[in-house]
């Protein structure tokens, strides 16, 4: 396993070692780094007998839940969480988040949004005193496809920099999201007050959800290139 996995799975078994106990309602993010998350749920549910329950945040999270044969349910079911585990693109020193390189913001969102606590795991490449210091793919929006013109032409002239509309790589076209979505990345030129940023694109018709998570994460395990953890909390 080269640093980079080494360093995502120990972040993961020490956010579900620290912070998910028996009768806890999960959610389960998606990603990468999650990947070692339920891996080390499931250890723990086998070994321990723990009792959870796993809201997922995506088909990949709804397939991870299933297939490692833990109790899948879903918000409608199960609207109040203990937790939500989750990875991030980026995150800043306050831990604002740039989410969505998966494309999967909308429904990350909602689940952390329902959790008492929504812990952040990542690599140290992750870890950035500002945001668009390691990340240059710029912030997903998720938008109607019949608005994503619009969309762009006012991110761009309000905000500046640039909002490309996100290709797929294995169908010709653009991306389509779990919730038949678009996807911009806005690739923004210059540091910014992320939650007015958040707020001035949510009140574009057509925006769906941002990427920007902003006061939502309160600890963060960031797994190092020597092994160590960095815990960062606010």
């Amino acid at each position: 396993m080269d640093k980079v996995e080494s360093a995502k799975k120990a972040a993961a078994f020490r956010a579900v070692d620290n912070h998910i106990k028996d009768t806890h309602r999960v959610g389960i993010g998606s990603g990468s780094t999650v990947v070692y998350a339920v891996e080390r749920l499931a250890q723990r549910v086998h070994k321990e007998g723990l009792k959870v329950t796993c809201v997922p945040t995506s088909f990949q999270a709804r397939q991870l839940i299933v297939n490692n044969d833990l109790v899948l349910s879903d918000l409608e079911i199960t609207p109040q969480l203990d937790v939500a585990i989750d990875g991030a693109d980026e995150a800043d020193y306050k831990l604002t988040l740039i989410k969505g390189g998966g494309g999967c913001q909308l429904q990350e969102k909602i689940v952390a949004a329902a959790a008492d606590l929504f812990v952040v795991i990542a690599d140290y490449r992750k870890n950035s005193r500002v945001l668009g210091e390691q990340w240059t793919k710029g912030v997903p929006i998720e938008v109607l496809p019949m608005a994503y013109r619009p969309v762009q032409m006012k991110i761009e002239s309000k905000l500046g920099g640039k909002a490309i509309l996100r290709q797929a790589k294995a169908k010709a076209g653009p991306v389509v999201t779990d919730n038949g979505n678009f996807v911009l990345d806005w690739v923004f030129d210059r540091t910014h007050d992320w939650q007015q940023v958040n707020q001035e694109i949510m009140m574009i018709p057509g925006v769906v959800e941002t990427g920007l998570f902003v006061n939502m994460a309160k600890i963060a395990y960031f797994g190092m290139e020597d092994g160590t953890v960095k815990e960062l909390q606010v």
